[in-house]
């Protein structure tokens, strides 16, 4: 039965989007775009003004990332379970190991596992609230690693396991949020609608020279590739500022302005200080609370950008779902961990007073469902 809980509006955040993604857009986002639509949308993306946001782009990871000159920024179609395929085609010669501990960093295993010219893969897993550490392999080409486990809220450390073999991260829901040694991977890869605040459909890649040098190697050898994962096409359109094919539009200008924002702050160790210090008041909050406790135990594995909190003796479901028809979403848990819990996202743009209301409000409806 729904039970109907009216949260006084004086507890409400301003803005109540915390999904773990798609993430809020910052409304100053928007009004850009919007001020600049007749000059933008709607034309070429072959032309200036869609070629200078992919430019703006370029530059402003290279900013917010301190990246050497000899880094390059690749921007590709279809986000990031897309460059998994690409990935398996052009980055993974023979062999990869694939540190698996949640649902994404699973699915990435599970295509490789599926790419007849490849060799089985070596996973090496843990249970859902853990991470696994890397083992070196020589028979290893490429060490696959997810910087931020989205589906349980479990951050690990990108440290390269071996002097050999590419480091391939899957950062799309630390890029932006989590500070990070550009000499300890090879491709740093994400989607767009987590910390960047933009929407899905598009991936963006940092790569060192010798995941470039990879890419060429394999693409100049017998193996088939398909035209659209094609990593090297890819790699020669971004060096003119632009995508393969017909990109998002809103996605690209709604990036553009997210790292602009970024770098204005304080860059990237600004950007990640804001998501641990609204990650920090969910977790504190977590526990000193009797009904609630954080997902993952370990505290430094714990993520910065998505809380994952259980709950004790109140349906989580329920909480939810009363929070969501005050306006408060997306805070339901991933499904196929099957908890009892919220899962909030903490992202760069969510302002501290927001998960302070937010924090006031679960507690609000958590009274009135115990009185």
């Amino acid at each position: 039965m729904s039970v109907q809980i009216e949260i006084p509006s004086h507890l409400l955040p301003a803005d109540g989007r915390f999904g773990s993604g798609p993430t809020r857009v910052r409304d100053s986002a928007l009004e850009s775009l919007l001020a600049g639509n007749r000059g933008y949308l709607g034309t070429s993306h072959r032309q200036p003004a869609v070629k200078q946001t992919v430019g703006r782009i370029r530059s402003g990871l290279r900013e917010l990332y301190a990246l050497p000159d000899d880094y390059e920024v690749v921007l590709g179609m279809g986000g990031a379970s897309a460059f998994w395929d690409a990935a398996a085609f052009g980055l993974i010669k023979a062999r990869s190991e694939h540190l698996v501990f949640g649902e994404f960093s699973a699915k990435f295993a599970d295509v490789v596992a599926n790419t007849p010219h490849l060799a089985t893969p070596l996973i090496v897993e843990s249970d859902p609230g853990t991470r696994p550490e890397p083992v070196f392999d020589a028979s290893v080409d490429a060490y696959a690693f997810t910087h931020n486990e989205t589906t349980t809220g479990v951050v690990t450390p990108i440290v390269r396991p071996a002097s050999s073999g590419l480091v391939l991260v899957d950062a799309t829901s630390a890029a932006g949020a989590v500070t990070v040694s550009v000499d300890q991977f090879d491709a740093y890869y994400f989607s767009l609608q987590k910390a960047f605040g933009s929407e899905g459909g598009l991936w963006v890649a940092l790569m060192s020279p010798a995941a470039i040098e990879r890419i060429e190697s394999i693409d100049s050898g017998d193996r088939y590739i398909p035209s659209f994962l094609g990593l090297r096409s890819t790699v020669e359109n971004s060096r003119k500022d632009q995508t393969p094919t017909t990109p998002a539009l809103t996605t690209l200008f709604l990036m553009a302005e997210q790292l602009d924002w970024m770098n204005a702050g304080g860059g990237l160790d600004w950007s990640a200080a804001r998501a641990k210090r609204n990650s920090t008041l969910i977790y504190e909050w977590a526990e000193a609370t009797e009904y609630t406790t954080p997902f993952v135990e370990v505290v430094a594995d714990r993520s910065p950008t998505t809380a994952t909190i259980d709950f004790k003796d109140v349906d989580a479901l329920q909480v939810a779902s009363i929070l969501r028809s005050n306006g408060i979403l997306d805070l339901e848990p991933y499904r196929k961990l099957g908890r009892n819990q919220l899962r909030i996202g903490t992202w760069p743009a969510i302002p501290p007073e927001d998960v302070e209301a937010l924090i006031a409000s679960i507690e609000f409806v958590v009274d009135a469902l115990r009185a």
